[in-house]
């Protein structure tokens, strides 16, 4: 019995010997595991070749977000020729050229790096930026008119404020773009990106604010009403799209505007620009743009149906 005992014991220690090795040769798979990934990641922002690449794929994208915007203006246009540019020909429009513009900047990602003076890089840059915030302000000016004119108010004054939201927004821009190239110092590179991602939140909050009014307007009209499930569909959908993409964009300047490693202009972030890029301009303006695709009618067209 003793000698049994003995044996037990000797047994236990291998089996606690080999569980204590098993799991430190886990313990290490999965460090290099991870140092792998960490190594392919760095290998791919390092790589002049990956760089490019990831920029053009970019820039093909863009391209094809750009030409359906184009193809849908044009469509549009030979729909309703006699009625100008309505709210939904000048979206179409916008995303057209800001689209457009971001494809060229991405095919010349390189050369845009090495412009001099550098405040050329931040407009640039920055830019396409503006004019889509300016592009889907539109959309939430189109929903405010169309909330207010249900509810028998006066529209007098939203298109002023868009116009003055707009221009005070740019004015800001410029003033920034111009003090740093005055005096380019660390601090106003912060102040310019903290201050889009203030406009960023502004726009999200403009989805939020009419989109959400708009929504529960519609639902509280009659269930047998044409259209009504396709309106809601149409206005929840694009709500939430735009309210994400401009809420991700605000979340992703404050990280860019105080740590280097979320900087995105520069030519060394390649995977960290097209995950960004991708979720805050190209898959929401491919997902409205397809949301929105119904020509309006041609005869007996109301404002509302000039956004649709």
């Amino acid at each position: 019995m003793r000698i049994g005992g003995v044996e037990v014991v000797r047994l236990a220690s291998e089996m606690m010997s080999s569980s204590s090795s098993s799991s430190s040769s886990s313990s290490a798979v999965e460090m290099l595991n991870l140092k792998e990934a960490s190594n392919w990641w760095s290998d791919v922002n390092e790589s002049p070749i990956w760089q490019d690449r990831i920029f053009h794929v970019l820039a093909v994208l863009y391209g094809i977000v750009s030409v359906v915007a184009v193809i849908q203006l044009v469509r549009i246009q030979l729909r309703v020729p006699e009625y100008g540019w309505t709210t939904q020909k000048v979206f179409h429009f916008l995303n057209f050229v800001v689209n457009g513009v971001r494809a060229v900047v991405f095919v010349f990602r390189r050369n845009v790096q090495f412009m001099h003076p550098e405040i050329l890089q931040h407009i640039l840059l920055d830019i396409p930026s503006l004019a889509f915030f300016t592009t889907y302000a539109l959309l939430v000016l189109f929903w405010a008119e169309i909330y207010y004119q249900a509810r028998a108010v006066s529209t007098d004054g939203l298109r002023p404020s868009f116009f003055t939201i707009n221009a005070v927004v740019y004015v800001v821009q410029i003033a920034l773009w111009l003090v740093l190239w005055w005096k380019p110092v660390r601090i106003m590179i912060i102040l310019s990106k903290m201050f889009f991602a203030g406009v960023s939140m502004f726009a999200a909050l403009g989805f939020l604010l009419y989109g959400g009014r708009l929504f529960l307007m519609l639902q509280r009209f009659p269930v047998e009403s044409k259209g009504r499930r396709k309106k809601l569909q149409e206005v929840g959908y694009v709500t939430t799209i735009c309210f994400t993409c401009f809420l991700i964009r605000c979340i992703m300047m404050c990280f860019a505007a105080f740590d280097e490693g979320a900087n995105l202009d520069v030519l060394d972030h390649p995977i960290l620009n097209f995950i960004y890029y991708l979720l805050v301009e190209i898959l929401p303006s491919s997902l409205v743009l397809f949301i929105l695709r119904k020509l309006p009618p041609k005869r007996g067209i109301t404002q509302y149906h000039q956004i649709r």
